[in-house]
Parts: C-alpha cells; structure tokens; sequence
C-alpha cells in the first residue's frame, strides 16, 4: 500500500506531500485545481511517458517519490524477476530533468522505464475514464472474465503453447522458403560439384606437373648441355677431372715436406670425391632426359583442366579448388538435409498444434462455465445500484486458436425490461459504463493482490441513493485494498477513511496548487459545500454531519 507520495516541481505542483490512509481515501476539490495533475504525477512515478514541459520551474529537474508498504504482499519474485533488490519498504522515485532527460529508480537502484512499468503495475492500478472506455473492447473484456474465473495460470500456460506453436510454424515457413531456394540452385551446384568430383583433384601437386612439362618441353636442350657438361669434367683430354687428378699428385709429391701443403691436398682429394660424384649424377639426369611428346600431351591436357576449373571458380590454385569442392558438397548435402530437417519440423508443428487444440478446448470450457456466475453476480450488482432491470449476457463464438485461446466474447448489457442485450457500445450510458466498471472491480477485487487502487470521478454519471450504494462498495473494497478515489459527490465524500481537499492558491508570480488533509469540521463544511455551493446552508451543513455519521454506521457495520 502506499504510504507516502511526494511530488515536487510538477505542473502546477511545487511541492506537494500526501499520506494516504490504508482505507478509503477520498479527494476532492473544485475543477482544475489540481486532482488530475496529481493523477497524471502518479501515472509518471509508474512509468508513464514524460514531458519536460510540465516542469513547474524549467530551471529544476521535477522528483516524484512514493513509498510502498508490501510486506503483506507476495511480490518477491517480481522483483527478483527484475534483478531488484527486494525489501517490505519499497521506494519508487522517478526524476525528470529540464533537458527532457528521465532517470526511474526502485529501492534506490537505477532501472529502466520497463522494470519501472513492470514493477508499479504490480503495485498500483489506476482506474481512468479511458478503462471505461476499454470495457467495450473484446480483449479487455476476456482479460477480465478470465481473472474473474481464476484461469490466469490456465491461460498462461496455454498462452505459452500457443507461442512455441507459432514458433514451430514460423520456422517451418522459414526452412520451406529456404529449401525452395536452394532447390533452384540445387542443380547448378550438382553440376559443379560433378565437375570437381570428376577433376579427381585430391593429392593433385599442379607445381610438379608444370616443372615436368617444362622438362619434357626442353629436354634436347638438356641432354645436349649435359653431355657437353660430361666432356668438360671427365671425358675430354683437357678435363677438369685429369687436371685436378695431376694437381692432386703433384701437392702428393711435396706434402712431406709442408704440413700446409698437405692440407691443402687433402682439401683437393675432397674436391675431386665431389667431382667424380657431380660427374655420374650429370651423367644419370643425362640418360634419364629422352623427349616424350604422348608424355607433354597428357600433361599439358591435365593442366588445361586445372587452369579451366580455376578461372571458372575464379581460384589460384588447386587447394583453393578443394576448398570449392567441400562448400559445393556442404550445400549440396545441406539441400538434402534441409528435407529431412521440414519432415522433422513438420512432425513438431503437428504436435505442438495438437496440444494446443486441446489446451485450447480445456481452456474454453472452463470459461464458459463461470459465465453464468459472472453475469448472475454482476447483474445483482448493478441492481443494487439503482438498475433492477440489468441484464447481463456473456456472448461467445469459437474463432481460430489465438494468443488468447479460441474464445471470442462480448459482454452484452440492457438496463431497460424486456430489452435484448446488446454490446456495451452501443447500450451502456456514460453512467452506467462508471457503474459496470465499478461492479467489475468490486467482483475482482478479491481477485488480484494489488496493494492500491486509485479511481478517477467512478461515480460519473450517480447521485443521491446510488451514490451511497458505491461508497459502501467501495467501503467493502477497502478492507482488502488500499482506495484512492477522486470524486464530486458529497456521499462520496463522506464514505472516506480520509480526506483530502486539493485548491487552488495564487501568489504574487503565479498560481500553485496544494492538497491538505480535512479534519472533521473541515470535512463537514466542505461535503456541505458539495451539496449546496460555496455558502452552505443549514440543512447542508445538516445533510454533511448525516452522511459522516453514517459513514461510521456502515463502517462499524
């Protein structure tokens, strides 16, 4: 429950501070002084969009503050769900800068609007004419019959299903479009594919097959040059090897003589080794080199397939081709898998629908069975405020499965005998809208675990006897929920646990407005003033002691 709210720099609001009783509170005052721009300051602290230019002094940044008691309530987990720190004192605050800029904070921790929405919403609900106004809205209308009957939890994990549903089904499209795509491309892909596999390119070194064509293409050159090489080393009669042969036994002769000379022919003896084996490898290459044309043909055939591959698949070289291949061989594959994957798929959607059919049947049924006492309880209450002839009918037809299940339903009402209900839009009054929120919050009530309910002018559209009626309504109310209610009627007024009484008070620069608590006497004069005007009259002032003590009647009752 709120314990405590403050407002600063906001609007026509300065600084204004209220202490609400855990009962019934009740607000008055004249038009625009000031009640729906508390209002307005509480949607804020809730998370509501904010606008810099409802700054009371645009030079300061605007604070709205409100400390909720919830220790009587289970709202741990939202919190956690949050990641907020959670405590039985729970502080909101939200700050509005004069450059637009808004900060939200809850137990002191800064969040975001989301968790500032998510956690209010769980704290206060605030009742405007707009929710009259939504009553005639099939969604809104459902919302509340299932909350009525208990199915949230029902309707949630139906909800749940339903999503995984269109998921699956979601996905299922997904992979259909994809598989048609890639069929298009299906056949091209095989088609290079074939071409790589049939290329045979695995242990493929294209750097060898060139050097061996270029040995093959010049191999008289090579055979001739190396025979020449031969005659120069060992064959001739002036060749390297006989003139290192006589140096060798010439250095032989002296080297007793000359231990330098002797390393020196040692160095030679290793020389003439390397030469000798030089010699017969020249001479081996030379025997091996024969020009094979059949030989340059095959290769040069194999190479022109390499090289075509690559400037088709605009690659360097043959690991690049293989790189090719495997991608090829992945998509290909995957085309193939992807069928396997819809008929997967395909199973899984069928499942899922199933179950959702079924959850959804189970879900219907159960509304439908509370409509009867829904429309019972509710006309019982309208009655009781001054429409005995009210009737209530819960309409219903079987659409396609929904986030919300395959219930469409109108609430339909006539507040005149012999009538046929028809949709709230078109039959209820602007008072008689105020009255069936009124009963439907009563009937919820016992329904919800909301700390605070504040209602906005609820009793638009009543007077006199009914008036009564809806305060010992929302007397009842009370005793399970902290109410807020803004209202211009004296029975009203008198039905609160307190009352606060918000005006209007001009200064030398401008005009501010302000709230107060009314003690009794205050109180008295002023339901006298609802009843007759600025100067109360006896029997208003009269009117006013009645009401209040009847009040304490209904309330001791």
């Amino acid at each position: 429950m709120l314990v405590d709210l403050r407002i600063q720099n906001y609007a026509l609001i300065e600084k204004l501070e209220l202490k609400p009783s855990a009962l019934l509170n009740i607000i008055t005052g004249e038009t625009g002084a000031g009640k729906s721009i508390m209002l307005g300051a509480i949607g804020l602290l809730l998370g509501n969009r904010a606008d810099s230019r409802m700054l009371f002094d645009t030079s300061k940044k605007c604070v709205l503050e409100g400390h909720f008691d919830i220790s009587s309530y289970q709202l741990r987990d939202i919190f956690e769900a949050e990641d907020v720190d959670y405590d039985q004192q729970c502080i909101l605050r939200r700050e509005l800068s004069p450059n637009g800029k808004s900060r939200a904070f809850v137990n002191d921790t800064p969040v975001t609007l989301e968790t500032l929405r998510h956690i209010g919403a769980n704290l206060m609900d605030i009742h405007s004419q707009h929710d009259t106004l939504l009553l005639s809205d099939a969604v809104f209308q459902l919302n509340l019959l299932d909350l009525y009957a208990n199915l949230v939890p029902t309707r949630t994990q139906y909800s749940n299903a339903f999503r995984q549903y269109r998921k699956l089904e979601t996905d299922l499209q997904a992979l259909e479009s994809q598989v048609a795509q890639a069929n298009k491309e299906l056949d091209y892909h095989s088609f290079l594919l074939n071409e790589l596999e049939e290329a045979s390119l695995d242990n493929e070194r294209q750097d060898e097959l060139e050097q061996e064509v270029k040995e093959l293409e010049h191999a008289e050159e090579i055979k001739y040059k190396l025979t020449h090489a031969l005659q120069s080393l060992s064959e001739g009669e002036y060749c390297a090897t006989g003139a290192l042969k006589d140096a060798v036994v010439l250095l032989g002769q002296i080297a007793p003589y000359s231990e330098p000379v002797k390393d020196l022919r040692h160095r030679l003896d290793s020389c003439l080794i390397e030469l000798r084996d030089i010699t017969d490898e020249i001479e081996q290459v030379e025997r091996r080199t024969e020009g094979d044309p059949a030989r340059i043909d095959e290769l040069q055939s194999r190479l022109n397939v390499l090289y075509s591959l690559q400037r088709k698949h605009q690659v360097r070289d043959v690991v690049d081709l293989l790189a090719v291949r495997a991608d090829l061989r992945d998509k290909v594959s995957s085309v193939l898998n992807l069928d396997k994957q819809i008929s997967r798929l395909r199973r899984d959607v069928e499942a899922t629908l199933a179950t959702v059919q079924k959850q959804a049947l189970r879900l219907s049924e159960a509304r439908r069975k509370t409509f009867p006492k829904f429309e019972k309880e509710l006309a019982a209450l309208l009655t009781d405020l001054g429409m005995p002839h009210a009737r209530i009918v819960v309409g219903h037809e079987a659409g396609a499965p929904a986030v919300s299940g395959i219930d469409v339903v109108s609430i339909l009402f006539t507040a005149n005998k012999g009538a046929e209900p028809q949709t709230l839009s078109k039959a209820a009054s602007g008072g008689e809208f105020s009255r069936l929120m009124l009963c439907i919050k009563y009937m919820l009530a016992d329904k919800t675990a909301l700390p605070t309910i504040v209602f906005d002018e609820i009793d638009t559209g009543i007077s006199g006897e009914i008036a009564l009626k809806v305060g010992r309504m929302m007397q009842q109310m009370a005793k399970k929920h902290q109410l807020i209610a803004i209202s211009h009627l004296p029975q009203m007024a008198a039905a609160g646990d307190a009352h606060y009484f918000v005006y209007k008070e001009d200064r030398a620069d401008r005009t501010v407005s302000r709230i107060r608590q009314l003690n009794q006497e205050e109180r008295i004069h002023e339901i006298a003033q609802m009843i007759s005007g600025a100067n109360p009259t006896l029997h208003a002032t009269q009117s006013a002691r009645e009401l209040l003590a009847l009040r304490g009647v209904e309330m001791a009752g």
